[in-house]
């Protein structure tokens, strides 16, 4: 019998994505904020914070966010920010 605990949802793996790489991001004074998972699987989030404005946020965008992401939860097709 499976532990009903154990099942996460999609919402709560990306979240849990999410957090494991926020620490980096409130170093530097920013965050992120899960906007939305589409039902074709996009996941939609908005940088926060210094984050906003910062000249790195694309490539923190793809290094950082999409690749925590879609290396925890293969399921999703894609990640985007809504800032763009």
């Amino acid at each position: 019998m499976q532990e009903a605990s154990k099942i996460l949802s999609l919402h709560e793996k990306v979240e849990e994505a999410l957090s494991s790489i926020r620490p980096y991001l409130e170093t530097d004074g920013g965050d992120l904020k899960l906007i939305e998972i589409t039902e074709d699987k996009v996941v939609k989030v908005a940088l926060l914070g210094s984050c906003e404005t910062c000249p790195m946020s694309e490539m923190t965008m793809k290094a950082g966010v999409e690749k925590a992401i879609l290396s925890r939860v293969p399921e999703i097709h894609s990640v985007v920010s809504i800032n763009a």
